[in-house]
């Protein structure tokens, strides 16, 4: 079953009939439904800009990912309500602002102008800080992220950890991502090495993305970590053969030069303090994911040698 069609009902169903015997044990998908709530944070109003406009009087406006993929973002059993640790996480953000929640779902490819036009306050689509973005966006903080390579689970491919592994392979990345950013460099490397060039493969949904992964007419997919694992131990279908070369900060991103970020990293902070934050991440098993302080704007990728994050390539 393609990932896209998966409900929280469909998810279950598979669960109870051992399709996903190795699934993760911390993640209660129907208690997941309920609702984590968090007391508003004084000090992070006080960090809203006076006069402050939100896109929707009232309401924090928040623009996630419109496609299921657990745990970020998943339809609830009603198949409408979207639940997900990114929706946790804006949950969070909103009540802390002392503001309802604004969530709207939508496209990878919508995010940028929607952030930059004022349509959205924020988004959360497990977004990585990186130099480039920083010239346009702002940051908070509220998750680490390592990439992984996922194959089918019959796949010839055993490990995919440095350049030379992804020579001569269809990959799966999204357009305009980090993940994409590191094959292409790969890529060149290898190119400069005279070894097989990597094809990028680029596909507008999940299901597409798994379709094509099934059929062997792609050969890995790169993407997030979580996301990863989660399918993995889901279907039985895919495996994780190796992660991208960096840790990523993964943050709460905003217009530029609009003064949110500062407020939102309060908020993330407040709820580090008061525990509700990582009772979302441990319910969603992103506990390993967890950070111990919300920063703005911190060095990202393509920073350089400033970059706080750790090299992780084998």
């Amino acid at each position: 079953m393609p990932l896209k069609t998966f409900t929280l009902s469909t998810l279950l169903l598979a669960l109870s009939f051992g399709a996903a015997q190795a699934a993760p044990a911390r993640i209660d998908l129907a208690a997941n439904q309920q609702v984590i709530h968090t007391a508003k944070n004084s000090a992070a109003v006080a960090l809203l800009p006076p006069g402050f406009t939100f896109a929707v009087p009232g309401k924090l406006t928040v623009v996630v990912s419109a496609l299921n993929s657990p745990p970020l973002s998943v339809l609830a059993e009603d198949n409408r309500t979207r639940i997900g640790s990114d929706i946790d996480i804006a949950r969070l953000l909103a009540d802390s602002l002392g503001l309802d929640l604004n969530l709207v779902p939508a496209s990878w490819e919508q995010w940028p102008l929607g952030i930059a036009s004022g349509k959205y306050d924020v988004a959360l689509f497990n977004i990585a800080v990186t130099r480039e973005r920083k010239t346009r966006f702002d940051f908070a903080t509220y998750r680490t992220d390592t990439l992984s390579f996922s194959v089918r689970s019959h796949s010839p491919v055993q490990t995919i950890n440095k350049p030379a592994d992804v020579a001569g392979l269809k990959v799966i990345v999204g357009s305009g991502t980090n993940q994409e950013n590191i094959l292409l460099t790969w890529d060149k490397q290898n190119r400069a090495q005279g070894l097989p060039a990597a094809l990028p493969v680029y596909v507008t949904d999940d299901a597409a993305a798994s379709l094509a992964l099934q059929s062997g007419r792609v050969d890995a997919f790169f993407g997030p970590h979580s996301t990863a694992v989660y399918k993995a131990a889901l279907t039985g279908t895919t495996r994780v053969v190796g992660n991208g070369p960096r840790t990523a900060w993964v943050a709460a991103t905003t217009r530029k030069g609009n003064g949110l970020a500062a407020a939102l990293s309060e908020a993330i902070n407040g709820t580090i303090r008061s525990g509700e934050y990582a009772r979302v991440l441990a319910r969603w098993g992103e506990s390993d994911e967890q950070v111990t302080q919300s920063q703005v704007n911190p060095p990202g990728m393509g920073d350089g040698p400033a970059d706080a994050l750790p090299d992780k390539s084998g």
